[in-house]
Formats: C-alpha cells, sequence, structure tokens
C-alpha cells in the first residue's frame, strides 16, 4: 500500500504561482515512478506531468510546457509540481499519482492506467 497526501492548493489570481506538494509512505520513494493529473468540473481527468524514478526522465502535458515543472526529493519521500503564469483554464482538482510496478529508473508514464495508487486530491483555484 501506498499513501499519498497532496498539498499546496488554494485560490491565485492568473499569472500567479502555486507549488503542489505530495508526500508518500507505504513504500521505498525512489522505486515509484510519479505523476500529476487533474480533473476540471464536468470534464475527465487528465495527465500533467510524470516522472522518472531517477528524476531524470520528465515528460509534460503540451499545455503546461514552459509553465510547470515537476520535480521530485526521493530523501523526503516527495514530489512537487510547480506552476507558473497559472492561468483561469488551469482551475481543477490535481491529483498525483504512483506507479509501483517495476520499470525502468529512467521510464515515465503518462496513461491514467499506469497508475495504481492516487491522492485524494487538491484543488486548485485561478481567478482572472
Amino acid at each position: 500500500q501506498v499513501q499519498l497526501v497532496e498539498s499546496g492548493g488554494g485560490l491565485v489570481l492568473a499569472g500567479g504561482s502555486l507549488r503542489l506538494s505530495c508526500a508518500t509512505s507505504g513504500r521505498t520513494f525512489s522505486r515509484i515512478a510519479m505523476g500529476w493529473f487533474r480533473q476540471a468540473p464536468g470534464k475527465e481527468r487528465e495527465f500533467v506531468a510524470a516522472i522518472s524514478r531517477s528524476g531524470r526522465g520528465v515528460y509534460y502535458a503540451e499545455f503546461v510546457k514552459g509553465r510547470f515543472i515537476i520535480s521530485r526529493d526521493n530523501a523526503a519521500n516527495t514530489v512537487y509540481l510547480q506552476m507558473n503564469s497559472l492561468k483561469p483554464d488551469d482551475t481543477a482538482v490535481y491529483y498525483c499519482a504512483a506507479h509501483t510496478e517495476s520499470g525502468g529508473i529512467d521510464y515515465y508514464y503518462i496513461e491514467y492506467d499506469n497508475y495504481d495508487y492516487w491522492g485524494q486530491g487538491t484543488q486548485v483555484t485561478v481567478s482572472s
């Protein structure tokens, strides 16, 4: 079992920044590839960013490239999502997810079904 707890969401003006954190427990963190997804009201959950076990492999959805940065601190068992230049369209519940099955240390995963554990989500609201 892996427990994931997101934090850092909130209300921000357009153009502002937030940093989301996802603290994990229950499994050796360096053996887990991580991802961030989001879900806006009335929409399906969508991929935002992913990071490999090593941290060397990262991938972003096109709509966040150049604005969001995913990173991880294996010593702190935490993955982060730095969100800059926020737009009202970024308003959503943000979820972190863990891929615990075997895979290369530099592999990242972008599909919902690749992940087997999910956090409870944190709300991000961007006002114009």
